[in-house]
């Protein structure tokens, strides 16, 4: 068994999850068929809807530099706004147990993709930029560590292979 397997089941096992698997189920449906299907690249929208259970429908469209909806979701954003919110939810988490009231949390997130020859593109790097409001000023050294924590138990972090950097603020409230 690896470290990284030893250190999974060492985690899962602290917060009562031994050896559970998650699964999440979408369902994803292109609703661009504009009559011609994609009959050529200008023929079809780029927009689709995400489905998930007992949840209202998120609509998603590609990067308007590839024909997309602007005013939609595109999948780059999805990928950045995931890694912002695991981060920011296991922050939270560990604040909670350590006695550190956080009243306000804000990120400004971005990420960075590049294109490759071949059309395709990859990321470079996510930098996360929380800025997070606490009521105790004693606390603000701790609270600034904490992100480093959350930054190694995010679960999106964890599964991407491309550098998620965070560069935090703390305000004392």
């Amino acid at each position: 068994m690896g470290l990284r397997s030893i250190y999974c089941r060492i985690t899962a096992d602290r917060f009562g999850m031994s050896a559970q698997k998650h699964q999440y189920h979408i369902k994803t449906t292109w609703t661009g068929n504009q009559g011609e299907g994609t009959a050529s690249y200008q023929a079809y929208s780029r927009n689709y809807t995400i489905q998930a259970r007992d949840k209202p429908d998120l609509y998603g469209s590609s990067d308007p530099a590839f024909r997309g909806d602007r005013q939609r979701y595109n999948p780059e954003e999805l990928l950045v706004a995931a890694l912002s919110s695991c981060h920011m939810l296991w922050y939270l988490h560990l604040c909670a147990e350590a006695g550190i009231v956080v009243t306000d949390y804000t990120d400004a997130a971005r990420g960075q993709m590049k294109m490759e020859e071949d059309g395709g593109g990859c990321f470079e790097l996510v930098v996360l930029c929380p800025v997070v409001t606490i009521t105790d000023a004693s606390r603000q050294t701790v609270a600034l560590e904490l992100h480093q924590r959350a930054h190694g138990l995010c679960f999106i972090a964890r599964s991407v292979h491309f550098p998620v950097l965070y560069e935090p603020q703390v305000i004392i409230q």
